[in-house]
């Protein structure tokens, strides 16, 4: 079901469509001055995380450690920690190339990344 020609193209249209949002600057982008954090980083991170997390192969992966070594303790403070070396890298990477890089060109080689995947996904199916 999965790899049947309707869906490949369901996921080469989003990857179009995802192009074409990509290019619509978030308001903070625009005013960047003017934008309040309500909570800060560390909730807006938090929240943020939560929502995008939810149902991510890394729960998965938590929920299938945690039933086979039956360790509530160990298993979480191994997953934390493993998000922790993944992510720590991503963070101070990202704090750098805001510095180097404008968020307009960022958007824009992200739009043009996503349009590139589905038309190259377009392309598989003919």
């Amino acid at each position: 079901l999965v790899d049947a020609p309707w869906f490949r193209a369901a996921v080469a249209l989003g990857f179009i469509a995802m192009a074409a949002w990509t290019l619509v600057p978030d308001k903070f982008d625009e005013d960047e001055e003017g934008f309040k954090h309500r909570g800060g980083p560390f909730l807006t991170t938090l929240v943020a995380f939560f929502l995008v997390e939810m149902g991510d192969k890394t729960q998965v992966a938590t929920i299938a450690l945690g039933a086979q070594y039956n360790s509530i303790l160990t298993v979480a403070a191994g997953t934390t920690l493993g998000m922790m070396l993944a992510n720590t890298p991503a963070v101070f990477l990202g704090e750098e190339l805001v510095k180097r890089v404008s968020l307009r060109a960022t958007r824009i080689a992200a739009a043009l990344l996503f349009l590139v995947l589905g038309l190259w996904q377009l392309a598989q199916l003919a």
